[in-house]
C-alpha cells in the first residue's frame, strides 16, 4: 500500500525537523556524582563524533548568588553545547546552596572534577586535560576550584567525597563575571558604575556561617588570596555595564595576578552587563563573539 501525499509530507517534515534539531552533541541528564543521599546531579554534554582519541573535559558551575540557580540554566546549555560541538566532554553541575553551604558547595564542584577523572574511561576523557568554568557565583567557585587544588581544608575528604585519592586539580580556569574578592565587592549603579564597598550581609553571611563581614572565612573564600606564580592559567570575561558584580572585581584579579606572577587574561566588554553567555546578552548579540575566545584559551592550555 502506497503512502498518501499527506503521510509522505509528514514523514519528510519529521526527517527535516529531526535533522534541524540535531545540535551536534547529546546530553545525559541528571547523572549522580555525589553520595547517594544527595539530590544534586550533573548533566553530561557529549560530542556526537565517534573515535578513539581521548577528549578534554570541562566542568561548568552555574550562578545564583550561592543561594539559587540550576545546572539547567540557558547559559550552561550555551557554554557546554559550544564545548561539546568542539569535541569536549562538558558537565553542568548542581551543588549545595543556601544557609551553611560553605565549604560543601566548593567540595561539590571539586567532586565534579573528580567525577570526570573517575569516569574517564566511560566518557573517553583525558584525565590530564580538565578545565573548570562558571558564571557569576559559579565564576567565583570556578576560580576557587582552579586555585586551591590540594589545599588543606579546601579539599573534600572522608565522607565529603565518593572519590578518595582522586585529584581535583585542573589545567586552567574560566571566570564569567564572578566575585574575586568578597571583601571589596561594590554597590553598582544600573549602568554598571561602581559605588561604595558592599560588605557581605544577610543571606551571604548565612551561606558562609559568618557572624559579620570581618569573619576570616571571607578572606579564605576570596580567589585573589590564592593567586601565586604556581597558579594555573585563568581567563576572565566581564562586562563594564554589570550592575550585579562590579567590573572592578575582574580588574582587581588581573592586577593581583600580575603582582604575584600568576597567569591571567582579562576580556572586558564595553556594552555588556551581567549574565551574558558566549554569544548574547539580554537576547541580543554581544559586541564580540566569545566562543573563539574561550576555545582558543582552552586549546592553548589543554594541549
Amino acid at each position: 500500500m502506497r503512502p498518501t501525499l499527506p503521510a509522505l509530507f509528514a514523514l519528510l517534515l519529521a526527517i527535516v525537523s529531526c535533522h534541524a534539531a540535531d545540535p551536534g552533541f547529546t546530553v545525559e541528564k541528571d547523572v549522580a556524582f555525589l553520595a547517594p543521599d544527595r539530590a544534586e546531579k550533573l548533566d553530561v554534554y557529549l560530542p556526537a563524533t565517534d573515535g578513539t582519541e581521548l577528549r578534554p573535559g570541562f566542568v561548568w558551575i552555574h550562578g545564583g548568588g550561592w543561594t539559587g540557580g540550576t545546572k539547567n540554566e540557558a547559559r550552561a546549555a550555551n557554554v557546554c553545547g559550544t564545548l561539546a560541538r568542539a569535541g569536549y566532554v562538558a558537565v553542568s553541575v548542581d551543588y549545595r546552596l543556601g544557609d551553611g553551604a560553605w565549604p560543601t558547595l566548593l567540595f561539590d564542584c571539586k567532586n565534579a572534577v573528580r567525577f570526570l577523572r573517575a569516569q574517564a574511561a566511560r566518557y573517553r576523557i583525558d584525565p590530564a586535560r580538565i578545565a573548570v568554568g562558571g558564571g557569576s557565583a559559579g565564576g567565583h567557585l570556578a576560580l576557587m576550584v582552579a586555585l586551591t587544588a590540594g589545599q588543606p581544608g579546601l579539599e573534600p575528604e572522608g565522607g565529603a567525597t565518593p572519590y578518595p585519592g582522586v585529584s581535583s586539580a585542573v589545567r586552567c580556569g574560566v571566570n564569567l563575571y564572578g566575585i574575586t574578592n568578597i571583601l571589596t565587592r561594590r554597590q553598582v549603579a544600573a549602568d554598571g558604575t561602581p559605588g561604595e564597598i558592599r560588605p557581605p550581609e544577610g543571606a551571604h553571611l548565612r551561606v558562609y556561617s559568618a557572624r559579620d563581614a570581618a569573619d576570616p572565612v571571607f578572606r579564605l573564600a576570596s580567589p585573589v588570596n590564592h593567586l601565586s606564580p604556581a597558579s594555573v592559567p585563568l581567563l576572565t570575561l566581564h562586562g563594564r555595564r554589570d550592575a550585579t558584580v562590579d567590573y572592578l572585581q575582574a580588574e582587581e584579579l588581573d592586577r593581583v595576578a600580575r603582582e604575584r606572577g600568576a597567569r591571567h587574561e582579562l576580556v572586558l566588554l564595553e556594552r555588556a552587563g551581567h549574565t551574558f553567555d558566549l554569544e548574547t546578552w539580554q537576547r541580543k548579540p554581544l559586541e564580540r563573539d566569545l566562543r573563539p575566545v574561550l576555545l582558543e584559551f582552552l586549546g592553548r592550555h589543554l594541549r
